[in-house]
Order: C-alpha cells, then sequence, then structure tokens
C-alpha cells in the first residue's frame, strides 16, 4: 500500500518513479526491467494474453474492463512464444503493472516512439474508465493496452512494450508567459520564427535538408511481419517508399496512406523539464498526426548529447487527399515542469534511440541509405 505525504507538483522523474513503485503504488507481476524506467516515464510491458475483441470500447462506470473483454472477445492468444497481431484488427493485452496512485497523483499514457513510427494504435484503459490514455488521481486498478495495427503485422511477447506512462501531482502544464520565459532563456526550437504561445508550435519539412533531398518515407503494403522487440534488422526498402524532393516543397497525402515525415524545427527540452506534442489545431486540414507525445527531459540538449532533436511525425491522411506545404504549423509541444531536478536525461540513459535524430524510422530498421 503506497504511503500518503506530499507529494511535489510536477512530472514525476526517474527517482520518484521508482519511489511510487517501492511503497506499492505501482505493482508489477515481474521485477523491473533494467531499462524499463525512463527519464520521466515508465514503459508498460504486454502480459501474458491478448483477446481479439470485435471492437474498441470503453468501460464506462459500471464496467470493468475483464468484464467487457468477456463480452466481446473472440479469441484468446498466448503471448508467453510470440505470437503475430494482424492489421486491422482489435486486441486487449492486461499489462504487466497495476496501480494504487495516492490520492494526489495521476498518470497519463502514449504510445512509444517506436511503436507510434510503426503505425500501431495503442491507448490504455482502466476499469471504469470514461477516457483512454488517462488514470486519474487516485486510481487503483489494473492496466490494459488496446493494440490496433494499422500499417505492419507486428510480432509481439511477453514483456514487450509498446507504451509508456507518466505521472504527475498538480497542474504543471506552462502557461503562455512561462513558456515564452523558457524560451527566451533555454531556445526550445532552433531553427523557427513562429511566436511562442501556449505552447511551441512546430511546422513540417518538405524542402528536405538531406544531399539526396529526402523528405519522408510513405509505408508499403503486404509486407513482412515486424518484430517489435528486435533492433535494426529489417531493409527500409521491404517496408517503405523514399519520397524526395523534386521541386515543389509540397507533397499530396494519399488518403489511408502512412507517411513518416519531419519538423522542420529542432526541439529542446531543458533538464527540468518535459513536454508533450499535442494537434495544432483539427480543423487545419484532412490529416492526422498519430504521434507518439512524450518528450523526456534532456531530448535534443546539448549535454545529453544532442544539438537539438527534430521531431518524427506520424502522419495519416483522411477520406480525401491532402495537399501540405513546407513550413505549414502540423503540431505544437506544451512543456511541463518536472517535480524535481532528474537524476537521468534522454539520451544518456539506456535505451535512448532517437537523440540529435533528424528523419528517422523506427529502431526496427537499418540505417538508411
Amino acid at each position: 500500500m503506497s504511503t500518503e505525504h506530499n507529494w511535489p507538483k510536477g512530472v514525476f522523474p526517474a527517482r520518484l518513479i521508482e519511489q511510487l513503485s517501492a511503497e506499492g503504488s505501482i505493482s508489477t507481476k515481474r521485477p523491473f526491467d533494467a531499462d524499463q524506467v525512463q527519464p520521466a516515464s515508465l514503459d508498460l510491458r504486454l502480459g501474458d494474453t491478448a483477446f481479439r475483441v470485435r471492437s474498441s470500447f470503453l468501460p464506462g462506470p459500471s464496467h470493468s474492463v475483464a468484464e467487457r473483454i468477456e463480452a466481446l472477445k473472440l479469441h484468446e492468444i498466448d503471448l508467453t512464444q510470440g505470437a503475430v497481431l494482424e492489421r486491422g484488427c482489435v486486441y486487449l493485452v492486461p499489462l504487466q503493472e497495476s496501480l494504487a496512485l495516492p490520492a494526489t497523483v495521476s498518470a497519463s499514457a502514449n504510445p512509444k516512439s517506436s511503436t507510434g513510427r510503426l503505425d500501431v494504435f495503442t491507448r490504455v484503459i482502466g476499469d471504469r474508465a470514461r477516457g483512454f490514455d488517462q488514470m486519474p488521481a487516485g486510481y487503483r486498478g489494473p492496466l490494459f493496452l488496446e493494440v490496433s495495427p494499422r500499417t505492419f503485422p507486428v510480432l509481439v511477447r511477453t514483456g514487450s512494450r509498446l507504451s509508456q506512462m507518466r505521472f504527475r501531482s498538480g497542474d504543471s502544464r506552462l502557461n503562455i508567459a512561462e513558456h515564452q520565459a523558457l524560451h527566451a532563456a533555454q531556445t526550445l526550437v532552433i531553427g523557427g520564427d513562429r511566436p511562442v504561445e501556449n505552447g511551441v508550435s512546430l511546422s513540417i519539412d518538405l524542402k528536405g535538408q538531406s544531399r539526396d533531398g529526402l523528405v519522408g518515407f510513405r509505408s508499403k503494403r503486404h509486407t513482412a511481419v515486424v518484430d517489435v522487440d528486435k533492433k535494426a534488422g529489417l531493409d527500409v526498402l521491404d517496408f517503405w517508399e523514399p519520397i524526395t524532393n523534386r521541386g515543389s516543397d509540397e507533397l499530396i497525402l494519399d488518403p489511408d496512406e502512412f507517411y513518416i515525415l519531419v519538423s522542420d524545427e529542432a526541439v529542446h527540452v531543458p533538464p527540468d523539464h518535459a513536454a508533450e506534442m499535442v494537434p495544432f489545431d483539427p480543423l487545419v486540414g484532412e490529416f492526422r498526426v498519430h504521434y507518439a507525445g512524450f518528450f523526456d527531459p534532456g531530448f535534443g540538449h546539448s549535454a545529453a548529447g544532442g544539438t537539438g532533436s527534430r521531431a518524427v511525425l506520424e502522419v495519416r491522411s483522411r477520406e480525401v487527399p491532402f495537399l501540405l506545404g513546407h513550413g505549414q504549423t502540423i503540431g505544437r509541444l506544451i512543456y511541463e515542469r518536472l517535480a524535481e531536478t532528474p537524476d537521468r536525461l534522454y539520451g544518456t540513459a539506456s535505451g535512448s534511440n532517437y537523440q540529435a535524430q533528424a528523419l528517422k524510422l523506427s529502431k526496427h530498421f537499418k540505417p538508411y541509405p
């Protein structure tokens, strides 16, 4: 049982996440993996069984997730030896972690960066939840992960880590004046000239900053399986079509195709802050950014091995083709204060795959070109 005391306000860095675990606020079926606690988030691990279900759902205030699974499941899948999750299907997987949060501590979840770059749609659900990826302060109960591969079939197994969770006490988001002051002092984005208001706007690079003018990748259909736990083993051209700038600085998104693109600006997250990417405006165009939204402290920070790291964007058009132009605003970063100075930063911690990145596919693929 967790100990009730005055938790400091802000996003919890690794030390406080480990303290939550030590006090019983985070329970696990197996001890944490050595690199499971990230600088300001906790990776969540798949359990032993996946349930193929007829549809996505929210349990609502009157039901547990297990009750909904029992009503909607088509079959059960053993993950202990590994199993393929097919594209276009919906699966619910009990996670190895469960929560008994203190009354003042809440949690939120997001896909890991590598998950988003494979277009694997994931959302964390808790018992009697009214929303996805949000655990209210004081939540006590199991955690489940909804998994729906959209582009590639994926091989997962017990212990695979597709999502991550952040813990916080109180409202730690910066207001407009605080964003402006932090940007003036520490330069949150490099290369952009947009005003800093309620967050920092990011735009899209369609000029291509490499010598070959590479601006992104479009996924192929009918590919082989991606093993989510294997790094740098897949040939890029077996899964992706490179997109280069042919002089127009524009790109037409084809309906229901998946693209990996990159921000024109480089991002910097100071060590005493974290950040989350949110949609700029859902009304600006017929496309969506399927992003893994957490940026850990130290992302793009020089002391952690970065000199500003660009944000990789996972983009999908909706029902109609849509024209994107170079410099078009596509998202914004909201910064939050950490509850205390972290003892590790992104880029210096084990498993930091995307420090100092430019345009980069997920860790599963060999370097390109």
